[in-house]
């Protein structure tokens, strides 16, 4: 996995030899449009890139976007793999390591979650403030390249205090509200029962979803620090009338892509 992130870095260097990102984006489900908000861009197909799996989801394009948004020199992984596509955790390691070898030392996770809380309207914005790894596996197991990190690193502050609050005023400078919570990570792809979102509410989760987690276990192994926003498309199974699917995924993270984009570029621009 190290290996193939070296090589994909070597392939992006000598694409964009003067691309210095300092901030690595991942982007979720319907939220992809950030990406073509980057200027003076650099596009890169996961499919030219070692160990980078094309992604099979509707709303994951599969693509690394380099260059400038709010200022600030980027590269966005515009569209992700799941664990439910069939690919192990490690899947991500690749990806997130690659961002880091490009030179970039913080990271920002977007993805379209459930809302646990019945006063969430679908389309908000959720600042993860932590995040609960039911999913069932981990991308750090097996061989550890000391290179990138510890054997055994600490998650306490996974997602970075000032980060958060650089993401507090960036939100309340633009007047868009933007709610805080625990993101549970689970594997999917069904969508949840209602009793289980009884449980996971009862243990501390204000959003669920099938992502991010492990990435931000990767980006934190290796040094840099983490910001991470949901969009809540919809109440978990249970909280409404509505029967679940990923079309109105799409369509709630469509309606809430506006602000969101605002909003990765006002916290950008305040680095």
């Amino acid at each position: 996995m190290s290996e193939h992130a070296r090589k994909a870095a070597q392939i992006i260097h000598a694409r964009a030899p003067n691309r210095a990102p300092r901030c690595g984006i991942v982007l979720g489900s319907g939220l992809g449009g950030l990406a073509d908000r980057i200027e003076d861009r650099t596009v890169v197909e996961y499919a030219d890139l070692p160990g980078f799996p094309v992604p099979s989801v509707e709303g994951h394009v599969g693509r690394l976007v380099l260059g400038t948004l709010g200022g600030v020199e980027v590269a966005c992984l515009q569209g992700r793999v799941h664990l439910y596509e069939g690919h192990p955790a490690s899947a991500v390691v690749p990806l997130v390591r690659t961002l880091r070898l490009l030179g970039c030392d913080t990271f920002v996770a977007t993805n379209a979650a459930g809302a646990l809380d019945v006063d969430a309207t679908p389309g908000s914005l959720m600042l993860i403030v932590d995040h609960i790894n039911m999913q069932g596996q981990n991308p750090l197991v097996g061989h550890n390249d000391e290179a990138f990190g510890p054997r055994f690193p600490a998650m306490s502050g996974a997602y970075d205090g000032e980060l958060q609050q650089r993401m507090r005023d960036a939100a309340a400078h633009l007047g868009i509200p933007l709610r805080e919570g625990v993101y549970m990570a689970l594997l999917g792809p069904c969508f949840e029962t209602p009793a289980e979102i009884r449980a996971f509410a009862r243990l501390g989760a204000n959003a669920v979803g099938m992502s991010t987690v492990p990435e931000v276990i990767v980006a934190r192994h290796c040094g840099m620090r983490v910001a991470a926003i949901s969009v809540l498309t919809n109440l978990g199974a249970g909280l409404a009338d509505e029967v679940l699917s990923h079309d109105q995924t799409l369509h709630f993270s469509g309606l809430a892509a506006a602000d969101l984009q605002r909003l990765v570029i006002e916290f950008l621009a305040r680095s």
